[in-house]
């Protein structure tokens, strides 16, 4: 029994962060562009398998963000953003918005959000969120949206990542 007066804490990590990052590598995820309009009118977007339900009443779900991203400041101070989960066959578009100094947005085919932000044609479910709340820890900054509104394509395959490749599911 630990008195009330005891500080815990995390013991020091006996791993290096490529350790970590590779068992990280072994949960299977789906792959998400995150995608916003600034309120100059500008688009951002970024590759993110941090993708997570939070909560169906209301409806919240979350995303994380490097501190050191080029599109923090868009997200931090944006009221909107779309989460766009990709097919199986959108491999190009996640290796291309997780590729810096492209054109993101090059020929991209997608319409307008509610809010502006882009959602993907041929994704196989888009979620367009309030950006409610963040929350920093570690490196990263923890997004969760309340989602105002989503649609989903009945049937398509999603791009999934794991141990450093990309798949789509078969069923068992």
């Amino acid at each position: 029994m630990f008195s009330s007066s005891t500080h815990l804490q995390a013991q020091a990590p006996d791993f290096s962060s490529t350790q970590f990052r590779t068992a990280l590598g072994m949960f299977a995820t789906g792959v998400t562009i995150v995608t916003a309009c600034t309120p100059s009118g500008d688009l951002v977007g970024l590759t993110a398998n941090s993708f997570n339900s939070v909560s169906l009443t209301p409806p919240l779900v979350l995303w994380s963000l490097s501190q050191a991203a080029s599109t923090m400041d868009a997200f931090r101070q944006g009221s909107h953003y779309a989460i766009n989960i990709l097919a199986a066959d959108q491999q190009a578009l996640a290796l291309r918005f997780a590729t810096r100094g492209v054109d993101r947005f090059a020929d991209l085919d997608f319409t307008e959000g509610r809010s502006g932000a882009p959602l993907i044609t041929g994704s196989v479910a888009t979620f367009e969120c309030f950006n409610r709340s963040r929350y920093v820890e570690g490196d990263h900054v923890i997004f969760v949206g309340e989602v105002e509104s989503c649609s989903h394509r009945a049937g398509a395959s999603p791009l999934l990542y794991h141990g450093g490749k990309f798949y789509t599911e078969h069923p068992l």
